[in-house]
């Protein structure tokens, strides 16, 4: 079987690299992740237009070949060794050509290599307007590398590219360099062959890689490394002043190459940069900008989703009634409509906020707005083991954790990417409402302060004040154990301000929401089916005794028939799986001022949180769980049967409170953790973290106040 050709899409972080990717490969891409790490692996396929197909891999965006990022290290483990899997066949380098000295450090490192390789100078279109003037033919001369201009936004250039991708595949040979750009030392060589010898197929240069990281490279052995490090010390070699003079002499090389390609044209378009630079990144101003877009993002998120979601809640539900009343009444139609559909419903209900934030924030970030949001907030962010880009992140996740930490993508990080995945949850989100709507009541009066403010609607910011405040001190603590070598940068490069392209802005919506439908959706419908189990059967002969029970007790009672399925519902879930481990749980929960129906809600909101005030509405024998209201007020008549006393007092609606604001009650949150992290070791880390600290703080507030 022939192999497939592979090509590497390389480039500097904000090239336009992703761009190009997509206007190559469209929608025919896969996303996997590179072994071993959690980062994305992006693959696409490409018919040239003599039919051929080749394999494109985007690689993480990259400075050089001097890692200081897992990103990085990526693209230097796979081409410092020509045996890893990811090893291309050639290279399409991407650089942005209004900033292209800064960009081809690396561009220069690949030639070493001895790959074929082309220049792809991108943002043509940008270069136009600035009035850059680019020899194409120059830059190919001093670089020794053939040039093609293009605009990954807009697909100008692109059939050029493809039509060098065919001569390249062809005639591999003429597209490699004739000789290498960097001119080693003696000292430098004679290390690089030591390399070599130890990684079969290794050119000169990728030996001198090998004998720079040798000490965290996964594809040596431990005795390879210590080989390495005695033949270091032997030739009193210096990795950082090795480093320091090979990005000099490169620098030296291709800066008068550029100089003598790009002439510069008057324009405004820097001008107009710098303006709004000075208006968006002010240290006053910038900060409330921010906040506000967040906050018109935030108000879409609520506007615009919940008609969308309640189209998808009404059409499952009309779904389920349709299968109830073709298939026979029986075990396997409660399962398809209670379990599958509905499970299926839980995760598609989602689509519309995912959807609304990716759009939005897609369109931020191809004008350029999101690099600067992560620049102003870098400092402050770091203090707490964050990173500058962590912000969207924790403001995103007031409308829905999920979209919120499958946003941070973005950071390049690992640590921090990490933290703030772990502490993303404890952001007071949209679901949380229904539950604190129910709840506030019986701890705030609905009084009015100072003629303007709701003492309930005061309450509602303290909660969502105090779930920022967690957020931050969760993310000081992580920051603390976290233990990890790589060090904390945030480099940026802040791109000009462009117009979105609807493609692109299209096609990475695509891409997170297939993302969080395939990969998350498989285990919140397991988890549904689980639920649906729990609470629709029990152990043999006690549902039965329930229901028989139930219809005794409405016959005395001359309930109607809606109150009597309350009421057969009501003790149906009581004898059920989930009744028992609501009773089992009880003595564990009791500390807190729960019982065991409240122990039933903890156990199934955890398929979501505003599941509470559903599972409180069956238990309590209310036809609806709509009106959150009319839970409350039948929750304020329940009493405690040995005290008479009201089961739902100041302690047990406060501890419930703050139970909830702390506490992942959120199957889909604990899915995207394990689908963001690839390991169930996080999200397990995080359930136990947050929950202990939800039980804590509501046992201290129920034995303090009861």
């Amino acid at each position: 079987m022939t192999k497939t050709f592979t090509i590497a899409l390389l480039g500097n972080p904000n090239c336009g690299k992703s761009s190009l990717f997509n206007q190559l490969t469209g929608l025919r891409q896969k996303v996997g992740n590179f072994p071993g790490v959690t980062v994305d692996k992006k693959v696409g396929k490409l018919v040239l237009g003599n039919r051929q197909e080749v394999s494109i891999i985007d690689f993480p965006g990259t400075y050089s070949f001097y890692p200081t990022s897992i990103d990085e290290r990526i693209v230097v483990q796979s081409l410092s060794n020509p045996n890893d899997e990811n090893y291309p066949d050639a290279v399409v380098y991407v650089a942005d050509v209004t900033k292209l000295e800064k960009h081809l450090l690396l561009l220069t490192q690949l030639r070493d290599l001895g790959l074929p390789l082309v220049l792809a100078l991108n943002m043509s279109d940008v270069a136009e307007q600035q009035g850059l003037e680019v020899s194409t033919e120059l830059l190919r001369k001093g670089l020794g590398v053939p040039v093609v201009m293009l605009s990954g936004r807009t697909g100008a250039g692109v059939d050029d590219l493809k039509r060098l991708l065919e001569e390249m595949i062809a005639k591999p040979g003429s597209y490699k360099a004739s000789s290498p750009f960097f001119s080693m030392s003696g000292q430098e060589k004679a290390l690089a062959d030591a390399a070599r010898a130890i990684v079969p197929g290794a050119n000169t240069y990728q030996g001198l890689l090998i004998a720079h990281h040798y000490e965290w490279l996964p594809f040596l052995s431990e005795a390879q490394r210590a080989l390495l490090k005695d033949t270091s010390e032997e030739h009193g070699f210096v990795s950082l002043s090795s480093q320091v003079g090979e990005t000099m002499q490169r620098f030296d090389r291709f800066t008068p190459v550029v100089k003598s390609a790009l002439k510069s044209g008057d324009s405004e378009e820097k001008g107009i940069t710098e303006r709004l630079d000075a208006v968006l990144t002010h240290r006053f101003f910038g900060p409330l900008i921010f906040f506000g877009l967040m906050l018109l993002v935030f108000q879409a998120i609520f506007a615009w989703a919940g008609t969308p979601m309640e189209w998808i809640e009404t059409f499952f539900t009309f779904v389920g009634d349709q299968v109830r009343e073709i298939l026979p009444a029986g075990w396997f139609t409660d399962l398809l409509t209670d379990g599958i559909i509905a499970g299926l419903g839980g995760v598609l209900v989602f689509i519309p906020q995912i959807t609304i934030l990716f759009l939005l924030i897609a369109i931020l970030e191809e004008v350029g707005y999101m690099a600067r949001a992560a620049f102003m907030f870098d400092q402050v962010m770091q203090s707490f083991g964050l990173n500058g880009r962590s912000i969207v992140a924790l403001v995103s996740g007031g409308a829905c954790a999920i979209p919120a930490i499958m946003s941070t993508r973005t950071i390049g990080n690992w640590k921090e990417r990490l933290i703030t995945i772990l502490v993303t949850p404890f952001i007071s989100c949209s679901a949380r409402i229904p539950v604190y709507t129910v709840l506030v009541g019986f701890v705030v009066p609905p009084r009015t302060v100072l003629g303007i403010f709701n003492m309930q609607g005061l309450a509602f910011m303290g909660l969502y004040l105090l779930g920022i405040v967690s957020a931050l001190g969760a993310a000081y603590i992580f920051k603390l154990i976290l233990k990890t070598r790589e060090q904390s940068f945030l480099m940026l490069e802040l791109p000009e301000y462009r117009v979105p392209v609807v493609r692109n802005v299209g096609l990475t919506v695509w891409e997170k929401v297939q993302s969080f439908v395939v990969e998350a959706g498989k285990i919140i419908l397991g988890v549904s089916i689980i639920l649906w189990f729990l609470a629709s059967y029990g152990p043999p002969g006690e549902m039965a005794a329930a229901e028989t029970e139930a219809l005794s007790a409405a016959e005395q009672l001359q309930l109607d028939e809606t109150e009597t399925d309350n009421l057969v519902a009501s003790r149906k879930i009581e004898a059920s799986f989930a009744g028992h481990i609501g009773k089992a749980v009880e003595p564990v929960i009791r500390p807190l001022g729960y019982d065991w129906k409240i122990g039933i809600a903890l156990i199934t909101s955890f398929a979501a949180r505003e599941v509470f005030v559903g599972t409180m509405a069956t238990i309590y024998s209310i036809g609806s769980a709509d009106d959150e209201f009319t839970v409350r007020e039948r929750m304020a008549q329940e009493r405690n049967p040995l005290t008479g006393e009201p089961v739902y007092n100041l302690a047990t609606a406060l501890s419930l409170l703050l139970f909830y604001v702390f506490a992942m009650q959120c199957m889909s949150t604990v899915a995207v953790v394990k689908r963001e992290t690839k390991s169930w070791k996080w999200p397990a880390i995080q359930f136990a973290f947050m929950t202990g600290l939800a039980y804590l703080s509501a046992l201290l507030a129920y034995q303090l106040l009861s």
